[in-house]
């Protein structure tokens, strides 16, 4: 497959400072070795859009990869804050950052919108909120055959969507199955992407009820990198690290800790040093 490169070439060849780049992952799945590739190679000036922004975009936040983010909810889960996040929103450390708070409905059915090539989308949701107050990119409209009031919200069209799956095949499909958030829509929405994997199969085998193929003309990029949602959970290859979840809030609770914790984590690694890094954080943290 002519498509599949490094992790390192994917980043630099797709994502390119001021883009407006998704990573998905819900819970399951959550692309962390390509956000500290993104994080290596300094990029800057970043819309990032997510769903639930936790722990990988703490990190490219506290390391000033990103000027805005586009989000439902925020946070270190199970544990509680997300103290970069904080930080740059209330401090403007390394940088201010802006926040557009959206609803799980609105950003799902926002990614779905884009995947279908339409500029909004229109729901039922946020009556009776205040996230209209805070965001003015909530609308309503009349429904012209029922009249009932509906909510809208532009389109998401990323630049990039970056994900982590757990297979691909010889023609460049990529599979994933348990937990699904919105990958599927957000790599179909976006202009390009970076899909990376557990592994490269010749065949996907038996599938789950609830798997989703992404078939190889929707892709971009494709890095085999095994490990790569780690500390969150591949199915059938490693299971969530939690106790890391709970390290994660120390680490990040001040400045020079982060800083000293990313340097030699991610800004000494390497792409292909990644299944060693999984390693050495189980080790440090049992």
């Amino acid at each position: 497959m002519s498509r599949v490169m490094s992790l390192a070439e994917a980043v630099q060849s797709t994502i390119k400072d001021g883009d407006t780049v998704a990573m998905e992952g819900f819970t399951h799945l959550i692309p962390h070795a390509a956000g500290h590739e993104i994080i290596r190679q300094g990029k800057k000036h970043l819309t990032l859009l997510r769903m639930t922004p936790d722990l990988i975009y703490d990190q490219m936040i506290g390391m000033g990869c990103a000027d805005k983010l586009i989000f439902s909810w925020g946070g270190n889960p199970g544990v509680g804050s997300l103290h970069r996040l904080r930080d740059a929103v209330e401090k403007g450390w390394p940088n201010k950052l802006e926040i557009v708070e959206h609803s799980h409905a609105a950003m799902a059915n926002a990614y779905a919108a884009g995947a279908a090539g339409l500029p909004f989308t229109v729901f039922r949701g946020y009556i009776g909120t205040d996230l209209p107050k805070v965001n003015p990119a909530i609308k309503f409209i009349d429904c012209p055959y029922t009249g009932e009031r509906l909510a809208t919200v532009p389109a998401h069209r990323p630049d990039v969507a970056v994900i982590h799956a757990l297979r691909a095949d010889k023609e460049g499909n990529v599979l994933l199955e348990g937990i699904l958030g919105v990958q599927k829509e957000a790599v179909l929405a976006a202009k390009k992407s970076i899909v990376t994997v557990e592994e490269i199969v010749d065949d996907f085998g038996p599938r789950n009820l609830n798997a989703v193929i992404i078939p190889s003309w929707a892709l971009g990029a494709i890095a085999v990198v095994p490990g790569g949602a780690f500390p969150s959970y591949a199915q059938g290859y490693y299971k969530r690290f939690n106790a890391f979840y709970k390290q994660w809030d120390g680490i990040a609770r001040e400045r020079d800790t982060f800083l000293a914790w990313m340097k030699e984590n991610v800004l000494n690694k390497t792409p292909e040093d990644f299944a060693r890094h999984v390693e050495g954080l189980r080790t440090a943290a049992e």
